[in-house]
């Protein structure tokens, strides 16, 4: 019996994403990941084919991270309050975990989606499709419960908190406690007060 990997998928993962991180797609070499796990280089090759099978994982696995959690949030309260809790979620998540936000702001593109094994662009065109169709519905929910315009709700829920926190996440920085203050209190005006 051979002994247990040494190295998890998600550790290499989250090696990638650090490089990713601090370095860009470009520092996202199968061997760099290797090494900065610590992991002779052939390991990463029982867990990854290929570069873009690892660029997938990397996607998919932190697109799903965050949108598990952004939907425990969503779900939590009522409507217009859950939205405006979602909203400072977003920055608090990105403070939380810098080096994903990282990999989110910068879009799937970045990660040559079109070079993935057919299996992986088939579940982010599964994951897009039913992320767009829970947008629209959210969206057309909170405007009617609000008031407001479907396009004003869906600024409010994502536009804002990125608008936020984009300019930190250039730079590799997270961001501040206050932005969290600032989204709520603006989602807040919009959504609930205006």
């Amino acid at each position: 019996m051979g002994r247990p990997p040494a190295h998890s998928v998600d550790d290499f993962i989250d090696a990638a994403v650090r490089l990713f991180a601090t370095g860009g797609a470009r520092a996202v070499t199968m061997s760099s990941v290797a090494r900065e796990v610590g992991a002779p280089s052939g390991s990463i090759y029982h867990r990854f084919a290929d570069r873009p099978t690892l660029l997938s994982a990397v996607w998919l696995r932190t697109t799903r991270r965050f949108e598990r959690g952004l939907g425990e949030v969503l779900e939590a309260r009522p409507p217009v309050e859950s939205a405006i809790a979602a909203c400072g979620w977003t920055v608090d998540w990105c403070r939380e975990n810098v080096q994903q936000a990282i990999v989110l702001h910068a879009g799937a593109r970045a990660f040559s989606p079109e070079t993935w094994p057919a299996d992986a662009r088939e579940a982010l065109a599964a994951h897009n499709a039913a992320l767009n169709s829970r947008i629209v519905q959210l969206a057309r929910d909170l405007a009617a419960e609000t008031g407001r315009r479907s396009d004003e709700v869906a600024f409010t829920l994502f536009d804002l908190p990125l608008a936020v926190v984009r300019r930190y996440l250039v730079s590799g920085d997270p961001p501040p406690a206050r932005a969290t203050s600032l989204v709520t209190r603006l989602a807040r005006r919009i959504l609930a007060e205006g």
